[in-house]
């Protein structure tokens, strides 16, 4: 299994409407091919700053299965309207 870990930042003033949209987008990633865990956490330090944790079952389940899918499609058209700055995304193996 690996983590992707996306690096988001938005508006803070946004916060609760992004985090809603998170939320509403969640089965778009439990439904895809090599889904093992989702979670979202936010900056104490820059609220502006969030890390999207998603647990896929390879490096391919992300980047080929879920990017090609509707799935992803959805993610965002709900998500992408709260960024500021493009999402950094990488992905890490449990040691």
């Amino acid at each position: 299994m690996i983590h992707e870990v996306a690096t988001l930042t938005i508006d803070p003033s946004r916060a609760a409407d992004f985090e809603a949209a998170v939320a509403e987008a969640r089965p778009h990633f439990e439904a895809a091919k090599g889904f093992v865990s989702f979670a979202l956490h936010r900056s104490v330090e820059t609220p502006e700053r969030y890390h999207l944790v998603v647990g896929w079952e390879s490096v391919e389940a992300h980047m080929v299965d879920f990017r090609e899918s509707e799935g992803f499609q959805a993610w965002r058209a709900l998500a992408a309207p709260f960024f500021v700055g493009a999402p950094s995304v990488e992905h890490f193996t449990l040691i």
